[in-house]
């Protein structure tokens, strides 16, 4: 299904220019806690990486830790910002700003954040938004806050006015169940300035708590297209369900009325914590500035993952992250980090 509305504003696609990366650091009290030495070289990875292309804004409770972490990884601190805010959880994608610019400015919108439908704790990362606002870094741009429960995984655009959005995560109950489908669009439109959107009705992941967020799914790229997951293995649980998927997609089309062009994904083998299986999806990349970061699962796909996305995007380098530790807590590369588009920050230090 997707609709057309016409308004001004405009929410960058990730792959626009870029001032920094958001993480927010695993620690003790997270749900990491178990796992923590095996989850902080992602992370570290993460920063490494990272901060060879652009800035990265860590926000932490525990900033001496982390810079030690960071020192001793030998990671240089100067394209480094550490921001002393306490969270709940890691998962910055959904409870950081979502960033639109508005008559040529950037602004942070300060979106409500339920841990995905009061699944889990969210008190404090709910209020991270607000924090990041009141120090330096950020003095320079203007905040609002949205009376809207939306997380930034739960979206995707294409700098031009597409939105790619699921109905299993946007209009379940859990979320803004005071509004119908086309009241949600009227909200998003006015404050992203989205006016093409293209809702996915199927496809999900096994041990997803997001309830289908897009970026596990199906991902816009440059040029019309849509990089997305396919499952090829008729015995797994997720093939018929991802076919369905396909069709659906193939049924979109640009807001000039064109096909888009479709990029499958390679289907990972399954990744289990015990009898659970875990999400595993090479759909939770991260464009940045100058490169591509790909989950990688220590699995033969990883491979053609790596080389999908060289040809997707050509002119970027292409680093995959050894991600096995973060599906399981049920997210992926993606999830942990928040691009914030070019303009966002008020220091070049």
């Amino acid at each position: 299904m997707q609709r057309n509305i016409t308004i001004s504003r405009h929410l960058p696609a990730e792959w626009e220019p870029q001032d920094a990366v958001l993480l927010a650091w695993p620690h003790r009290n997270s749900d990491w806690s178990d796992i923590l030495d095996e989850v902080l070289p992602v992370y570290l990875e993460l920063a490494r990486q990272i901060s060879r292309f652009e800035r990265v804004v860590i926000v932490t409770p525990e900033p001496e830790t982390v810079r030690g972490q960071l020192t001793r990884a030998d990671i240089s601190s100067d394209q480094i910002h550490l921001l002393h805010i306490a969270t709940n959880d890691t998962w910055i994608r959904d409870f950081g700003p979502i960033t639109v610019i508005a008559n040529g400015q950037p602004r942070l919108l300060d979106f409500g954040f339920n841990g995905w439908g009061l699944k889990f704790a969210a008190d404090q990362d709910n209020q991270v938004t607000r924090h990041l606002a009141t120090t330096p870094l950020f003095a320079a741009i203007a905040l609002d806050t949205v009376g809207l429960i939306l997380e930034g995984g739960s979206i995707e655009s294409d700098g031009n006015g597409t939105l790619l959005t699921t109905s299993n995560c946007l209009l379940h109950p859990n979320r803004n169940p005071h509004l119908t489908q086309a009241q949600l669009e009227a909200e998003l439109c006015r404050r992203l300035g989205e006016q093409h959107f293209l809702w996915l009705d199927r496809g999900r992941l096994a041990g997803d708590d997001t309830d289908a967020h897009i970026d596990t799914l199906a991902r816009l790229g440059p040029n019309d297209t849509i990089l997305y997951v396919r499952c090829d293995d008729p015995q797994d649980e997720h093939y018929a369900e991802f076919q369905r998927m396909e069709e659906q997609l193939r049924s979109f089309t640009t807001k000039a009325g064109t096909p888009f062009q479709l990029i499958p994904l390679p289907w990972p083998q399954a990744q289990y914590d015990g009898a659970k299986r875990l999400p595993a999806t090479y759909a939770n990349f991260l464009i940045i500035n100058g490169a591509v970061l790909v989950p990688c699962y220590q699995d033969d796909a990883d491979s053609v993952a790596l080389a999908t996305m060289a040809r997707c995007f050509p002119d970027r380098e292409i680093i995959g992250i050894d991600c096995l530790p973060l599906i399981k807590q049920h997210g992926s590369l993606h999830c942990v980090t928040m691009q914030l588009p070019s303009g966002v920050l008020a220091c070049q230090q």
